[in-house]
């Protein structure tokens, strides 16, 4: 049987245990620094031609609505229509935010940012932009 001089190895053993618990705290200090860039991050997107415009958190949450008076010649049920497009539009954002914040911090191809982003892409899929909806006043007609 191998015997180890006692010195020696629990050098070793120190040694592996404060590289470890160096690697978590590292680690531990990326998963933070990327969690206060996601939580810092907004997406804004426009519908008709700026008539509307939609900002939203890092949690998907709209955090500004701007109507411009062209809305004014538009029904209840077209505003509301553009409103929530505009604001799917603006979660699709988030998804390239994110990836670009983990890709700064834990590092592209790593776990941890796979996981984020892809939790971003699957909760808020990007849209495409819009083509004309055709509604009164979005690109100057008249009704």
């Amino acid at each position: 049987m191998a015997q180890f001089p006692m010195g020696d190895f629990d050098a070793s053993t120190d040694r592996f245990v404060a590289s470890w618990a160096a690697g978590i705290s590292e680690r531990a200090a990326q998963a933070q620094a990327l969690s206060d860039q996601v939580a810092a991050i907004s997406a804004t997107a426009e519908g008709a031609q700026g008539a509307v415009r939609v900002t939203v958190a890092a949690t998907g949450a709209m955090t500004d609505l701007r109507l411009d008076d062209r809305v004014l010649r538009w029904r209840a049920d077209e505003i509301a229509a553009e409103v929530l497009a505009v604001l799917r539009r603006a979660q699709g954002r988030l998804a390239g935010q994110v990836a670009e914040a983990a890709a700064g911090t834990v590092g592209a191809d790593s776990a941890t940012a796979r996981a984020v982003v892809s939790s971003y892409e699957s909760r808020f899929p990007e849209e495409p932009e819009e083509e004309d909806p055709g509604y009164a006043g979005w690109s100057g007609r008249e009704r």
